[in-house]
């Protein structure tokens, strides 16, 4: 549903509240101008936004998946705000099966802005991730640097501890070995 229209929806309902107290309905006229908070309340957070984050706390990323894709145009469907948590949330869902689309979309995170300093970390431990996997360790050491900067109630020492430990197992360019497997002599 378009964010303007949730406006229009507001204005018919006090509009409807006061004609109600006009008819001397005082009860019915105060319930529907208390219930004209409802699309304000959803004009500045998004129903389907709302919906995801409830599953993604659950841990059921498939369903919370089902309820981003409902948002076919976010240009007009989400205010500006929004932007940034609804390009984070598909970042999280697309992290297990595609991770190019999942650095797509935590860039743009990033770009649009996050509220809280831990979703700012997670989405850079996100990127350092993609980094690693691609070879890019000097970028993903630095987005670690950031996140570990950003996260300042610790929820996310352990896992940054594991990702700079398997940055350092990253081989840097095309043939060379990694420092930390055996070598291998002349005969075996």
């Amino acid at each position: 549903m378009n964010k303007y229209i949730k406006l229009v929806i507001t204005v018919l309902m006090i509009g409807f509240g006061i004609y109600l107290f006009g008819q001397r309905e005082y009860g019915w006229g105060t319930v529907i101008i208390l219930m004209s908070g409802i699309p304000v309340l959803l004009f500045f957070r998004n129903e389907f936004i709302l919906l995801a984050f409830w599953f993604m706390r659950k841990q059921e990323i498939e369903k919370a998946k089902k309820w981003l894709d409902k948002i076919k145009n976010p240009e007009t469907q989400l205010v500006r705000k929004q932007f940034g948590y609804y390009h984070y949330m598909l970042g999280i869902t697309e992290a297990q099966s595609n991770i190019n689309n999942s650095e797509k979309h935590m860039k743009k995170a990033l770009d649009y802005g996050l509220s809280y300093k831990h979703d700012r970390a997670m989405a850079k431990m996100s990127l350092a991730g993609a980094a690693m996997a691609k070879g890019r360790k000097q970028e993903a050491e630095k987005l670690l640097k950031e996140a570990k900067a950003l996260d300042t109630q610790g929820m996310f020492a352990e896992q940054l501890k594991m990702m700079e430990q398997q940055l350092k197992k990253v081989n840097i360019g095309r043939n060379l070995q990694n420092p930390n497997m055996r070598k291998r002599g002349k005969f075996f």
